[in-house]
């Protein structure tokens, strides 16, 4: 069944892509950006978090972002509760590239003004978590400039990255989480910012909007051990 999902997908690429034929191409550029990425065993940064769910009252918070191979991943805020989705913040990076997947080239688009690989990761895995990924990838500098995750419980995310001071890490200055608010479950306690008083009209809102966390680091600490304590 895994063998006929991979051969139609790659059937259906070369037609809408002709130069999707270059499949070792992709892979070989996906193994350079995952060697990249494997420099960082872990991190802890400093951070600034803005989230924007329009239905929501979040205020600006001062978050911690605590990384771990091989995916331990969180984000503190003492202040609050932080409303980047669970699956989310579990698809680093590291984890769309684990285990065994297809690789396809999907040519090229611009991405944050620039010309970028896209490259499509189909996982060997029928029952992961991870569906499909499609990453948009700078070759020049092996870095993620976009991903785009489709999971199958937790709906479609997509992060965008910039990068500047830290980029040799490929650890971004900035990160945008973007989200269906209809796969997200709001946390109990969350206070509603009713347009008219109604809990119809705010499930409404819930099912036709995006919603986008913003966190841009101020500094890392990177590969100098991070407590098993802090991920639970």
């Amino acid at each position: 069944m895994q063998t006929l999902k991979l051969y139609g997908l790659y059937l259906f690429c070369l037609l809408i892509r002709p130069e999707a034929a270059f499949c070792q191409d992709a892979t070989d550029l996906v193994q350079k950006v995952k060697a990249k990425l494997d420099q960082v065993n872990d991190y802890q940064a400093d951070g600034t978090m803005k989230t924007n769910v329009s239905f929501l009252k979040v205020p600006q918070a001062q978050v911690k972002v605590y990384f771990r191979k091989p995916d331990n991943f969180r984000i503190r805020n003492d202040q609050g509760i932080s409303l980047v989705p669970k699956g989310a913040v579990s698809i680093s990076l590291n984890n769309l590239m684990k285990g065994r997947f297809t690789a396809l080239d999907m040519g090229t688009e611009t991405a944050d003004g620039q010309k970028v690989r896209v490259i499509k990761l189909l996982p060997a895995d029928d029952n992961g978590e991870i569906v499909l990924s499609t990453l948009y990838v700078d070759e020049g500098r092996l870095l993620i400039l976009k991903a785009r995750t489709t999971t199958r419980e937790s709906g479609t995310y997509e992060v965008d990255m910039y990068y500047g001071k830290y980029a040799a890490y490929a650890l971004p200055d900035r990160i945008v989480f973007t989200f269906n608010t209809k796969d997200y479950k709001l946390p109990k306690g969350i206070t509603f910012d009713y347009d008219d008083g109604s809990r119809k009209n705010t499930e409404n809102k819930v099912a036709e909007t995006k919603g986008r966390v913003e966190i841009i680091y101020h500094d890392y600490l990177i590969n100098k051990g991070v407590p098993d304590a802090l991920f639970h």
